[in-house]
């Protein structure tokens, strides 16, 4: 899984000339327990009595309970517990801390259903966002922008799309200035399939490298909201085969099972390659990650832990679960 934002980005044959400050393992690490704090806290006073020596009825009883109050999912967690049950009657695990291990191991391993990168291989490669309002999209943009263009030399382009709402245009050119990259953006209250489209057109005019797209955050359940969704999407396929390259829906993590509803209800209208999960910090709901991997098929890609931009992070599944369950 992807550790830095090299790793986290499928770039084709392209050159990058990555500017990316090296970074130990173990600050990253580090960071990402301070984010998690939260969940971590409320898994560990659940999860005390469960890594005993004795493993009974009561270990499956503690561990179910501690990932369904982590918002792990109730499919998702009956699936975990029952692997662990398995391997500990065949003789495969056995004590407390060897089971504590394992579920670390077991956790990561449902945090991965596919590929974890963003794909984004052409020249140039459309990243389009999507998310209902409030969930941390358009600064996720900016944050994404500034780390392709300022750490791995890219040259991106955001589209302003989310015309509805002049503070999100606002907040995206600021992050645009302080990124070093272009804007499209339209007028007020206009057609986003119109500034996708002008967005497309200028990267390929200047030979830009990505074009990063910003939509109207929505509520999943407004029908026409999520058709103009859709129409968004159709206008950048015709302007480039197979474009949008990628789609990442952004989740708040502190949404816990809603999230994952969310996230479901926009695979619906777009083909939603990946999700970001933001807001971590201020959650005791980390397991969503998981239940979205599992339930969805939708590989969690970035993940926020707090407000600057080293804490968007690229997400590494086996990282973000010792980071919730070691002590």
């Amino acid at each position: 899984m992807a550790t830095s934002w090299l790793e986290a980005f499928d770039l084709g044959d392209r050159e990058v000339a990555v500017q990316e400050p090296h970074e130990e393992r173990a600050g990253v690490f580090r960071r990402l327990r301070e984010g998690l704090t939260r969940s971590r806290k409320a898994l560990t006073v659940e999860l005390s009595a469960s890594f005993t020596e004795r493993i009974d009825e009561s270990t499956w009883e503690g561990i179910e309970e501690a990932l369904i109050l982590a918002d792990v999912g109730a499919k998702t967690t009956a699936a975990v517990v029952r692997r662990l049950e398995d391997e500990v009657d065949a003789g495969e695990v056995s004590g407390g801390e060897a089971l504590r291990e394992r579920l670390i191991q077991v956790l990561a391993e449902t945090a991965s259903p596919g590929d974890g990168r963003i794909h984004l291989p052409e020249r140039p490669s459309v990243l389009m966002v999507v998310g209902v309002n409030g969930t941390g999209k358009t600064t996720t943009i900016g944050k994404i922008a500034w780390h392709l263009q300022k750490e791995l030399g890219l040259d991106v382009i955001v589209a302003a799309a989310d015309t509805y709402r002049a503070a999100a245009v606002n907040q995206l050119a600021e992050w645009a200035a302080r990124a070093g990259t272009q804007i499209v953006r339209g007028t007020e209250g206009g057609d986003p399939g119109a500034v996708a489209y002008d967005g497309v057109a200028a990267a390929q005019s200047r030979g830009a490298d990505v074009v990063i797209c910003d939509t109207a955050g929505r509520l999943h359940t407004h029908g026409n909201l999520m058709e103009e969704l859709d129409k968004v999407r159709r206008v950048i396929a015709k302007q480039l085969p197979d474009a949008p390259h990628e789609t990442l829906v952004v989740i708040d993590a502190t949404m816990g099972q809603n999230g994952v509803r969310q996230a479901e209800e926009f695979a619906k209208s777009v083909d939603v390659t990946g999700a970001v999960l933001t807001k971590l910090d201020g959650s005791a709901k980390g397991g969503v990650a998981l239940a979205i991997a599992q339930e969805l098929g939708i590989p969690v890609k970035l993940i926020g832990i707090g407000e600057s931009l080293d804490d968007l992070r690229p997400f590494d599944a086996e990282q973000f679960a010792r980071a919730l369950l070691e002590e």
